[in-house]
């Protein structure tokens, strides 16, 4: 990595400067007149300057621009419930995804009012019940029908198989995966050793790999220099496209997780797609014997409550579980 550029360091002491906070009554003054636009703007660049993902940080934008749009309402002051009820009442999708945008607008208006711009947070007894669904993680057989099937003298198919072998292995996200470089793998060692940067809670992971994996990834990546040299791409991507590109171009656009949704349709594989995948490797370890501390950790969850809804067990499991311990 190369030395930052010495002339970027400002050597001045200006700690003194705007340490004096604003007048209660100017701040009131400020917030009264805050447009829903300009709050959306300030608070969406200082979440891409502290490094948030770019899903969110759309997600913000498109259902705050919504509610906006709906609702008419322009100024932060103007808000009420009953503007949030009219918003849901629009919408023809169901609980779940309501309760979704729900939560995103909550989680606006929450910095909003942190930044003294709405004065209550009248939002928080709003809700939306919703049935919880059962999410199951992907069964091994049905990884390796799918891996049998795949045709691995393809390039393309040869790098699907990788990442469908390294979600189940490793329980990275589709989104890590698509980041991931040459450096991030050491394949004499059978570890991934990542850094924060391309992972969700920016920390660091190290994960081992299996025998498989590793030939995979040894084979995929010098076939990786075949493909850009021919398409004169510079990366170090560890998946990329037949194109030599990364496989990820947008938020919502990864071509693995298309390529997954073909092969389930392709092949009547119900639960092929990178949650599933990464629930499986979650309820695998879990099979094996390890704890959900140690689970949480290899998933790279923030909230060890997560960790648990992954891990979801039916009753005849938690007795099984808790037999070893009488």
């Amino acid at each position: 990595m190369s030395k930052k550029n010495a002339s970027l360091t400002v050597n001045a002491d200006l700690s003194d400067l705007f340490i004096e906070q604003q007048p209660k009554q100017q701040r009131r003054l400020v917030a009264e007149g805050m447009p829903i636009e300009k709050a959306l703007f300030t608070i969406t660049r200082h979440m891409e300057a502290t490094g948030f993902r770019e899903r969110t940080i759309s997600d913000y934008r498109l259902h705050v621009t919504h509610f906006a749009k709906i609702t008419g309402v322009q100024f932060l002051d103007e808000l009420t419930a009953d503007h949030i009820y009219e918003w849901l009442s629009s919408m023809n999708v169901s609980n779940q995804t309501k309760l979704t945008r729900l939560k995103c607008l909550k989680a606006f208006l929450g910095r909003c009012f942190d930044l003294g711009w709405v004065q209550t947070r009248f939002w928080r007894a709003i809700n939306i019940k919703v049935d919880s669904p059962v999410k199951t993680g992907a069964a091994e057989k049905d990884i390796r029908i799918l891996l049998h099937l795949l045709d691995l003298t393809r390039f393309v198919e040869l790098r699907d198989a990788a990442a469908i072998l390294m979600m189940y292995q490793t329980g990275l996200r589709v989104g890590t995966i698509a980041k991931l470089e040459n450096k991030h793998v050491d394949i004499q060692a059978k570890l991934l050793k990542i850094d924060g940067s391309i992972v969700k809670n920016h920390e660091q992971l190290h994960l081992p790999i299996g025998d498989d994996l590793a030939r995979l990834l040894d084979v995929l990546m010098r076939q990786n220099d075949v493909v850009r040299r021919h398409n004169r791409c510079r990366n170090d991507f560890v998946f990329i496209t037949k194109n030599g590109g990364p496989t990820a171009s947008g938020a919502s656009h990864n071509n693995i997780q298309k390529r997954l949704a073909k092969y389930a349709r392709e092949y009547g594989l119900k639960n092929i797609n990178p949650h599933a995948l990464r629930r499986g490797f979650a309820k695998n370890l879990l099979d094996k014997g390890a704890n959900v501390a140690m689970i949480s950790r290899a998933l790279g969850h923030s909230d060890i409550a997560v960790t648990s809804r992954y891990l979801h067990l039916d009753k005849e499991e938690v007795a099984e579980s808790l037999r070893r311990f009488l």
